[in-house]
Order: structure tokens, then C-alpha cells, then sequence
């Protein structure tokens, strides 16, 4: 399967600094999105732009996924103007989307009927990630599959990690944004009960990340997005609760016990009472809801 031509559809934050990045590395790009002002940003960029999905599924051998839920890459892939529907020639799709392992699994399968290769690659480490071209990735799929999608995804990361078949890339993506949750608020209770001793946040968070407390929270979003009260990481409330919500909808489907999971995903799905879906993730160490309504997720240091 050759690599000539590269469609991205879902062209936010994530897709768009994609497109860049494989411009700049001398793919050949074209673009679809719902949102006009996407297309004409992918445009100015340099990209070719689609006039609808079906247009870019014949004209790219090697799509990328960048799309906010399972349902939107159901739709299309298997919808009823999706790539199952057109009878192309055999593609490779590599989903970038945070999404649901068995509906990857079950888009595997139809997939390969029809001779399509699909790779679930989500990713870390925000807009700026894919503009630099330095993502990390977690990939699921086939040996023989991963290694024909390898030139696009050393375009696009600087970490990739095969983590196994099809859909155990979306697991560990879902793991990974637990722990990212997680860690949030825990740091955010380190740093309060610091500066109640009389110690700086700013000391703390040098210690910690001298020491084996640390973690990108304390090493990256302390330093960048939070202590200097920025809270622009692109990243935003809604789109953590929904990865949160996930994690505990498939803990549920395989009975996997997490009873400090549970707690996390209380307090990120109470957040909602104070912060809105389009503020900054990091905010959540602002929020401070009342014990009648929510455990206390901490405040701002």
C-alpha cells in the first residue's frame, strides 16, 4: 500500500497542526472538516481541501482520523457516505481520536473485508505536540500493519509505542488520561497542603520533580499552564471528562475494580457544576465544590 497522498478529516486543534506538520515533511495533504473557517486555515496552509468525505476518501490512500467521539468515526467509516460504502481500493486509516476500543475492534473487522487497514494511534501531548511533529503515540494493530503505517507516524511523533492488536491503543490512550486526571488532583492536594506548612508551591513543585513524586503535572502543567495562571493548553473540561467517562464505562464492561478511579471520576464529573466543557482541563485544581455537592477537587495554588 503506498503512501502518497495523506487525508486528514477533523481539522481542530489536533488535525490542523497535523496537516502542518505533514506539509512539512513533504506529504502531499488534503483536508475535510464540517467547519468552513477549518478549511479555509488548511487551506492557507497549503493543503488541497475535499468537497465532502467521500471526495477525500478517493483521493487519499492514507487517511487520518481526528474526530472528537467513537460515533463520528463509526459514521464515517461505516456510515452511510462512509469508506464502506464508496468501494475504494484498499486504505489505510490511522484514528487518532480518543476513542472506544470495541467500537475500534468492530471497525477492524468490517474494515478488513473490504481489504482497509485500520490503525487506532491516539495521541499525547496537545496542539503544540502536533504542530512540532513531537506527539507521543500509542498504537494498536497488526505487526505487518503498524510497520506500512510507520513513515506517517514518525512524521507525526517523536514517542511511538506498539502496544498491541487493534483497539490497545485506544486502552492505553484512556489509561493514560485516567492517570493524567488523576494526577491533577492529587497534585493539586500536594500544593495545598504545602503551602498550608508554609512552603512555597513554587519549592514544592522543584523538590518533587527532583524526587520520585514527580510526574508530567508537576514537571510540565505546574510550570506551563497553572502557576502562571495561563490555562491555555488547548485541552479542554469537556473533552477530559468525556476521556474520563470512558475509562469508567470500560472498567464497567470488563469488571475491572477501581474504587480510586471511581473517586476520580466523581469529582471530574461534579466539575461541571463550576466549570464549564470549553475552560482549560488544567482548571480543574481551581475548582473547590462544596462538601453537599461534590468531594473537594482542590483549589488554585
Amino acid at each position: 500500500m503506498k503512501i502518497s497522498k495523506i487525508g486528514v478529516i477533523g481539522l481542530g486543534n489536533m488535525g490542523m497542526g497535523m496537516v502542518r506538520t505533514l506539509l512539512r515533511e513533504r506529504f502531499e495533504v488534503v483536508g475535510f472538516d464540517l467547519n468552513a473557517a477549518r478549511m479555509a486555515e488548511a487551506a492557507a496552509a497549503g493543503a488541497m481541501i475535499a468537497a465532502d468525505i467521500d471526495q477525500l476518501f478517493h483521493d487519499a490512500e492514507t487517511v487520518i482520523l481526528s474526530l472528537p467521539t467513537a460515533q463520528h468515526v463509526r459514521g464515517t467509516l461505516a456510515g452511510s457516505h462512509g469508506l464502506l460504502s464508496l468501494g475504494t481500493s484498499p486504505r489505510l486509516v490511522i484514528d487518532t481520536t480518543t476513542s472506544e476500543p470495541d467500537v475500534t475492534r468492530e471497525l477492524d473487522v468490517l474494515l478488513r473485508h473490504q481489504g482497509h487497514i485500520l490503525i487506532d494511534a491516539p495521541v499525547s501531548g496537545g496542539p503544540a505536540g502536533a504542530n512540532s511533529g513531537q506527539l507521543t503515540m500509542m498504537v494498536g494493530g497488526a505487526n505487518a500493519d503498524v510497520a506500512t503505517a510507520m513513515p506517517v507516524l514518525q512524521a507525526l511523533a517523536g514517542k511511538i509505542t506498539h502496544v498491541g492488536p487493534t483497539g490497545a491503543g485506544h486502552v492505553v490512550k484512556l489509561v493514560n488520561n485516567m492517570l493524567c486526571a488523576a494526577h491533577l488532583l492529587t497534585m493539586s492536594e500536594a500544593v495545598r497542603l504545602a503551602e498550608a506548612a508554609d512552603v512555597s508551591a513554587e519549592r514544592l513543585i522543584a523538590a518533587l520533580n527532583a524526587g520520585s513524586g514527580r510526574s508530567a503535572i508537576s514537571e510540565v502543567n505546574y510550570p506551563k499552564w497553572i502557576m502562571n495562571g495561563a490555562f491555555d493548553s488547548g485541552f479542554t473540561m469537556g473533552l477530559m471528562r468525556k476521556d474520563v467517562r470512558l475509562a469508567m464505562a470500560l472498567a464497567d464492561d470488563k469488571g475491572a475494580e477501581l474504587p480510586v478511579a471511581r473517586l476520580v471520576g466523581d469529582i471530574w464529573g461534579a466539575s461541571i457544576e463550576t466549570l464549564d466543557d470549553t475552560a482549560d482541563f488544567n482548571r480543574i485544581v481551581t475548582c473547590d465544590p462544596t462538601p453537599d455537592t461534590a468531594p473537594r477537587a482542590g483549589e488554585k495554588s
